[in-house]
C-alpha cells in the first residue's frame, strides 16, 4: 500500500507539472498582449502609453525571456505563490480562494443530484418489467448528455424563475439560489452515470448466479440491491470520479448563465482578459482536484469488488465470485 501511494503521488506531481507547463506554453503563445488588455481596460482601439505598458511588463516579468519566465513561475508555484493577477493586481491564490467556496457548494449539490438521479434512473430502467417502459427510461440518459448545458439552464430559468417564481433568476445565494444551477450542472453528469450504471446492471443480470438466486426464491429487488448493484457499480464509480473534474468545467457555463460568482465565472473573466497567472492557477486547481478524486476512487475499489487490489490486479475471476455469491444465496435460502 505504501509503495502504491508513493507511485500515485509521483504520478500526481507529474500531472500537475504537465498541466502547468502546457498551460504556460499555450497561454504565452497567444497573439494578444495581456498587459495591453489590462492597461486599456478592455476597450479596443484605446491608445495606451507605451512607457506604461513597458513598466507593467517589467513589473510582471513579461519582458524577460520565455524560459526565464517559466522557471521563475514554476519555482514560485512549488512554494505556493502563483503570482499576481495582471488584470486586478490581486494575488492569484487569494482570488481563487475567494471563488472556491461558491463553486464548491454548487459542485457538491450538483454531484449529489447527479448521483441520486443517475442511480435511480438506472435502477428503474433495469428493474422495469414492461419493455416499453424500460426502453423509455433507457432513452433518457442519451438525451440528457446531448442537450446543451446552457439550454437546460435557460429552460429551468424560464420555468422556475420567470413563470413560477420559485427560485431567484440570477445571483442567488443559499440553498434556494443554488438549486437551479446545481440541477443544470447535474443533468449531463447524472445522465452519464445512469447510462454506464444501466449497462453494468444489464450485463450483471445476465450472469448465472442471478438465475440461481431467483430460483431459490429471492426477490428480484433483493438480488439487484444485494449483489447485482455492487458488481455493476464499479464502472459507474470510475466514471463518476472522472466526471468530478468536469463539474469545474461545467461551472463556467452555469455560473455565467445564472450570474453567480465562483471559479467558473473567474475563469471566463480571466480567459477574456488573458490573465495568464489566474488561468494557470485555475488549471492547477482543476488538475489537483482530478488527481485527488481519482486517487480516492482507486483506494475505494476494493470495497466494491474484493477482486481488485491496490495494484490494479484481480485476485480471482468472475466464476469464483459467482460461486461465492451463489453459496451465500444458498445459505440464506
Amino acid at each position: 500500500m505504501a509503495r502504491y501511494l508513493a507511485l500515485r503521488v509521483l504520478q500526481a506531481i507529474w500531472v500537475l507539472w504537465a498541466a502547468f507547463s502546457i498551460s504556460f506554453v499555450v497561454l504565452y503563445l497567444l497573439p494578444a498582449d495581456p498587459v495591453s488588455i489590462a492597461a486599456d481596460g478592455g476597450a479596443a482601439g484605446t491608445p495606451v502609453d507605451k512607457a506604461a505598458i513597458a513598466e507593467l511588463q517589467a513589473r510582471y516579468g513579461l519582458d524577460r525571456p520565455l524560459w526565464d519566465q517559466y522557471w521563475t513561475a514554476l519555482a514560485n508555484a512549488v512554494r505556493g505563490d502563483l503570482g499576481l493577477s495582471i488584470a486586478t493586481g490581486q494575488p492569484v491564490t487569494e482570488a481563487i480562494s475567494d471563488a472556491v467556496p461558491s463553486t464548491l457548494g454548487l459542485a457538491s449539490l450538483a454531484l449529489l443530484f447527479a448521483t441520486i438521479g443517475g442511480v435511480a434512473l438506472a435502477f428503474a430502467a433495469t428493474y422495469a418489467r414492461r419493455p416499453w417502459l424500460r426502453n423509455l427510461l433507457a432513452a433518457l440518459p442519451p438525451l440528457g448528455v446531448a442537450v446543451p448545458t446552457f439550454w437546460t439552464g435557460l429552460l429551468l430559468l424560464q420555468l422556475f424563475s420567470f413563470q413560477w417564481r420559485l427560485a431567484p433568476a440570477f445571483g442567488g445565494q443559499g440553498l434556494r439560489g443554488t438549486v437551479l444551477p446545481a440541477l443544470t450542472l447535474a443533468v449531463p453528469i447524472g445522465a452519464v452515470i445512469a447510462q454506464v450504471l444501466a449497462a453494468g446492471l444489464e450485463s450483471t443480470w445476465r450472469q448465472p448466479f442471478t438465475e440461481v438466486a431467483l430460483a431459490k426464491g429471492a426477490s428480484r429487488w433483493w438480488v439487484q440491491r444485494r449483489h447485482v448493484a455492487r458488481l455493476a457499480s464499479v464502472p459507474a464509480f470510475t466514471i463518476a470520479g472522472v466526471l468530478v473534474g468536469n463539474l469545474l468545467a461545467g461551472s463556467v457555463v452555469v455560473e455565467t448563465v445564472f450570474a453567480r460568482t465562483g471559479v467558473g465565472r473567474l475563469t471566463q473573466i480571466s480567459v477574456l482578459a488573458q490573465d495568464i497567472p489566474v488561468v494557470q492557477g485555475i488549471v492547477l486547481l482543476t488538475a489537483l482536484v482530478f488527481v485527488v478524486v481519482n486517487l480516492a476512487v482507486d483506494l475505494l475499489y476494493p470495497l466494491l469488488d474484493p477482486r481488485i487490489t491496490v495494484r490494479g490486479t484481480r485476485s480471482g475471476d468472475a466464476t469464483t465470485e459467482a460461486e461465492d455469491i451463489v453459496e451465500e444465496v444458498l445459505v440464506r435460502g
